[in-house]
């Protein structure tokens, strides 16, 4: 705590709380229905395979585990913070009587399709037939590919914007400020205090929102080789092009989070403009919620933790 450094913990803001992954340990702690803090701790698995070391390939795979990691506590904290309490509808007794303890699981598998074709359709087909449409109206030419990413930033940012207005989706939006605010303390060796957090910034260039925003304007470099002749055939490309995407945009965010100069701060720039939106300021019950967060996934050996 006595020294300045960037570190590699990172989290995530879920329902009344906040998830903290540190390089030994991942915590979970909850705001419970009573007031009271629950604080959930379990060691990570040791990274060992080749293919999540190795530079432009490891990050397909670490996105995988984030997102199945981020899912997981989102689960458990929605459960934890009493949002599953309540009189069973009919969809929870059908699956209850078709697949009792699997119903869960079940209704989770079935979420994630969704939320797989859902973005499929969002950022895949709609910005390709939407182009070529404006294509056969007003030949584009060269410009077919950036008028496509336009599409999907407009639409990313129109969805955060739709959603931070849901009350629930705001005080998420708010424990994400936590975080980074509490991350930024402990970066700047500043003792780990709701006064000391409250007065740090909110914005973080290692932040998910930016490496989203970062995967859409690599997307327009990448898929801008990817033929307009047919609108199908160019979607099924760009799916198939999507671990290149990733893993390019995952070593920028890297490179963006561990130097600060010229290029990184243009690199990170539209991503924390973006933030603006993502994260809120937080109350100071939040703000006890992240430390408490942060706290057990600190490293053993100091320094172990840099980024």
């Amino acid at each position: 705590m006595s020294k300045q450094h960037k570190t590699s913990i990172g989290g995530q803001a879920v329902i009344e709380g906040i998830m903290m992954r540190g390089p030994e340990k991942t915590s979970l702690a909850v705001r419970l229905p009573n007031g009271s803090l629950d604080v959930e701790t379990w060691e990570n698995p040791k990274i060992t395979a080749w293919y999540k070391k190795t530079p432009f390939v490891r990050g397909i795979f670490n996105f995988v585990d984030t997102m199945r990691l981020g899912y997981k506590c989102l689960m458990k904290s929605a459960d934890k913070a009493g949002f599953d309490e309540g009189e069973p509808d009919k969809i929870d007794l059908w699956l209850n009587r078709h697949f009792g303890e699997k119903a869960t699981a079940v209704l989770t598998g079935f979420a994630s399709v969704i939320a797989v074709v859902a973005a499929v359709l969002m950022f895949l087909i709609l910005p390709t037939f939407a182009v070529k449409g404006l294509d056969m109206l007003l030949p584009l030419g060269g410009f077919a590919s950036l008028i496509e990413g336009l599409i999907k930033i407009a639409i990313l940012v129109g969805y955060m914007a739709a959603v931070s207005r849901m009350k629930d989706i705001h005080r998420m939006f708010q424990y994400h400020g936590a975080e980074h605010k509490t991350i930024f303390c402990y970066e700047a060796g500043e003792e780990l205090t709701v006064e000391n957090v409250r007065r740090q910034r909110r914005f973080h260039p290692r932040c998910g929102t930016s490496f989203l925003l970062i995967v859409v304007i690599v997307s327009v470099l990448v898929t801008s080789f990817v033929t307009w002749s047919n609108p199908w055939l160019r979607v099924v490309l760009k799916i198939l092009l999507l671990p290149v995407v990733v893993g390019i945009s995952y070593e920028i965010i890297k490179l963006a989070g561990r130097y600060t100069n010229l290029c990184t701060r243009m690199i990170s720039a539209p991503g924390m403009w973006l933030q603006h939106i993502t994260t809120q300021e937080p109350e100071d019950d939040m703000i006890e919620v992240a430390i408490a967060s942060l706290k057990p996934v600190l490293p053993s050996v100091e320094g172990s933790d840099r980024w």
